[in-house]
């Protein structure tokens, strides 16, 4: 699943590509994705000037005229493209919305687990997929105060911790595993031990990595794509992730990246660097 540098990556890209256009056509071509389409969805769309998009966690949100809102899930194996009529469609091409410069915006979800949703301007917030999230890693009310607070007593690992939406909104295992790796913690650190030193250090460590994915276009991974098609670059500079019997970067640990299972999801870290 995309996560918040593979998000803002394409939110930026279609950006460029959809802000003050109208959309003139409006294809919606099966009922539904991971949930039924909103009634009369395509007549919303059909005509609406599109206005700012922003992103929230792992949501794409796009302002349609002054009242609605458009809010995009890529899901598993999501892809949003906007790209000239030139290039051919696709199987699984389930909402394609036609822009009145010609652009072609595409949402691409072989295994159907996206979402589309439209709400009301006002009521975007508060959304129920939106609404208790944490905040974003990257604003700055996320700081080593903040993260003192909202670990405080926790018992679950910080692993875990760091991937309840909840507390810190859009991230998820890729660049959890690498900004545990580059703040020294172990990912089966109880969470409620991060405090102080170690919450400034882990806040530096989740900022520099996003920043740095964000700017590489983020990490192609089975599915994912920026909104011009091309792929990401980030998954070159991976420290851990995915590499289980690797040397650790600037470690001489003889057992190189070790990889667990927390809750189900693979961790890769290195016991001797991270404690």
């Amino acid at each position: 699943m995309p996560e918040l540098p593979e998000v803002e990556t394409i939110r930026r890209g279609l950006a460029l590509r959809m802000t003050g256009r109208v959309i003139v056509r409006a294809e919606l071509r099966r009922p539904d994705l991971r949930r039924p389409f909103p009634p009369m969805l395509a007549d919303r769309l059909r005509g609406a000037r599109i206005g700012a998009l922003t992103r929230r966690g792992k949501y794409i949100l796009i302002e349609l005229d002054e009242t609605g809102t458009l809010l995009l899930h890529l899901g598993m194996s999501g892809r949003i493209t906007a790209a000239g009529p030139e290039i051919p469609e696709a199987l699984h091409d389930h909402v394609v919305l036609t822009l009145d410069d010609g652009t072609m915006v595409r949402f691409n979800d072989p295994r159907r687990f996206g979402l589309v949703d439209y709400v009301e301007r006002d009521a975007a917030a508060a959304h129920p997929l939106l609404a208790g999230m944490g905040p974003e890693p990257l604003e700055p009310g996320f700081n080593a105060a903040y993260l003192n607070r909202a670990l405080a007593g926790k018992l679950t690992p910080i692993k875990s911790a760091l991937l309840d939406q909840r507390i810190v909104a859009g991230l998820g295992n890729i660049y959890v595993c690498e900004a545990l790796y580059r703040a020294g913690l172990s990912p089966r650190r109880l969470a409620g031990s991060v405090v102080g030193v170690r919450a400034a250090r882990l806040v530096r460590a989740i900022r520099d990595v996003l920043d740095e994915a964000i700017t590489a276009g983020g990490s192609s991974l089975r599915d994912y794509v920026q909104a011009n098609g091309e792929l990401g670059y980030f998954q070159h500079r991976w420290a851990v992730y995915g590499r289980e019997g690797e040397p650790c970067p600037g470690c001489t640990c003889a057992e190189g990246v070790r990889r667990i299972v927390q809750a189900g999801r693979s961790t890769f870290f290195c016991a001797k660097r991270q404690r």
